[in-house]
């Protein structure tokens, strides 16, 4: 494993002068942040349309007499967009570039907005909800990727972050805009408002540079160079150190699948692919997607009231994410994952106490509502954060594309899971054992993160590839952070 010791005395230049400091150490210039605030847009866009579908739902079955399995597949069809989204987007962002591809999911989710807003029939708006997945599954993977392929080590943690801040703001917005509207049962306005930031998202993206490691890769190092020197603040020696890191890299690296494949790379794929299931199995878009309708199952029976509520567990959803991206480059992201996990099995055990009580309302509701706000705020400072950081980090930079892909289409084809499988655990579990269900798979989460999860605090991203092709376990990685 290289370490920084190592990388000082490879770094020392021809004349024998002190190497530059290491990267982590390397001043950021604003522009970074600038293009990391724009970047997260399209997770604010992920956030406003998967968030939407909560509030107009209420209204949208109404208007078209929904059955409960129609409902399913109306409240699902983004995510079978989001599927397919997440299975290209990678493939895409590997072989034009990051840049474009943000930008062209982009124009995808202002032609899915407008599309859904003018829907005249179900499967009219089924269709529109697919093309806006499609954007959602590329922004999902590719804006995390762009954010950490641009940061330096020692904040990538907390720009990447933004991006999860972003994602659970847009949700926020989703609920106040569903709340807003929901008086004049406006569900089409709630569906058209997701055009505004896409096309801002658009916008910047016309005036953001393409990643440096992606220009670097393909043999654009004048480009490469020219990037990555605007945003470390035209620190030329730092610069040229990273250059010579991630040439490095590429230098042991084989490429496409094969890459994927090789036995050091093993573990990144078994940590994406398998957090990846636990984000979703221990049912957070149950809540996301159906939050009124658990808070009309505790005793809220109006409409309007239930999506006030809502918008309580979206404020704190964004409240504690705020805390996670002030805490991850500073404790870690195992620790902040483990916590997480273990919040959330109380919680969930608690909730499903809450629904087997005979009374709704009242005390009931209460507990059912207080249990509800620390699964969101469990979530928020850890699993939902960390997944999508540790993702961006853990794959080596010629396949980065494909990894993030295949580990954002099991987060996604396990969402449409546990999406459409809701409702029907309901009739066949009841609520009790449905939320039980999704503690147990929360205990399983918490072994597996204590025995496998890696830390990656304060590593550059070539650093991380080295300790996978230097044959270095899950658990190795990191654990000399503070003594490199």
């Amino acid at each position: 494993m290289n370490t920084d010791r190592d990388a000082d005395r490879a770094g020392s230049n021809v004349n024998g002068s002190q190497a530059p400091k290491p990267a982590s150490q390397q001043p950021t210039g604003r522009f970074v942040y600038v293009a990391a605030i724009f970047a997260a847009l399209g997770g604010l866009l992920f956030g406003y349309d998967t968030g939407v579908i909560s509030g107009a739902i209420l209204f949208v079955k109404d208007q078209f007499s929904l059955s409960s399995g129609t409902e399913s597949e109306v409240v699902s069809s983004v995510l079978w967009g989001a599927v397919v989204g997440a299975l290209f987007g990678g493939w895409l962002a590997d072989r034009f570039g990051r840049r474009p591809v943000i930008l062209g999911a982009a124009v995808t989710f202002v032609i899915g907005a407008i599309g859904t807003a003018l829907t005249p029939t179900v499967s009219w708006l089924i269709g529109g909800r697919v093309v806006v997945g499609i954007a959602i599954g590329v922004a999902s993977l590719i804006a995390p990727m762009y954010i950490a392929e641009i940061a330096p080590p020692d904040i990538r943690g907390t720009l990447v972050s933004i991006n999860q801040l972003a994602l659970v703001s847009g949700i926020l917005v989703a609920y106040l805009i569903d709340y807003a509207l929901a008086g004049a049962e406006a569900w089409r306005w709630m569906f058209a408002l997701a055009a505004f930031p896409a096309a801002v998202l658009a916008i910047g993206m016309l005036f953001l540079p393409e990643s440096p490691r992606w220009l670097i890769a393909h043999d654009h190092l004048a480009q490469g160079r020219q990037v990555l020197t605007r945003i470390r603040a035209g620190k030329t020696a730092e610069t040229e150190r990273e250059i010579a890191d991630i040439r490095s890299g590429l230098a042991l690296q084989g490429r496409g699948w094969d890459e994927l494949r090789h036995p050091g790379v093993r573990p990144a794929l078994l940590v994406g692919v398998l957090l990846a299931l636990f984000q979703q199995l221990t049912g957070i878009n149950t809540v996301i997607y159906y939050a009124p309708t658990i808070f009309q199952y505790a005793g809220i029976t109006s409409s309007s009231a239930a999506i006030l509520a809502t918008v309580g567990v979206g404020v704190i959803n964004v409240l504690t994410t705020i805390v996670a991206v002030r805490l991850i480059d500073r404790t870690g992201r195992r620790p902040l994952l483990l916590v997480s996990l273990v919040g959330m099995t109380v919680s969930l055990v608690a909730l499903g106490l809450a629904f087997r009580s005979p009374s709704t309302g009242g005390a009931v509701g209460w507990f059912a509502a207080a249990s509800l706000a620390v699964y969101i705020a469990s979530f928020a400072v850890g699993l939902g954060p960390v997944f999508w950081l540790l993702i961006s980090e853990i794959y080596p930079l010629s396949v980065r594309g494909v990894g993030m892909s295949l580990a954002t289409v099991v987060n996604w084809v396990t969402n449409l899971l546990v999406a459409l499988t809701f409702l029907t655990l309901i009739d066949h579990l009841g609520k009790p054992g449905t939320f039980w269900l999704y503690a147990s798979i929360s205990v399983v989460a918490v072994i597996f993160s204590t025995l496998f999860i890696p830390e990656t605090k304060g590593k550059s991203l070539e650093e991380i590839e080295a300790h996978w092709h230097g044959g270095g376990r899950l658990r190795e990685l990191g654990q000399h952070t503070d003594a490199d």
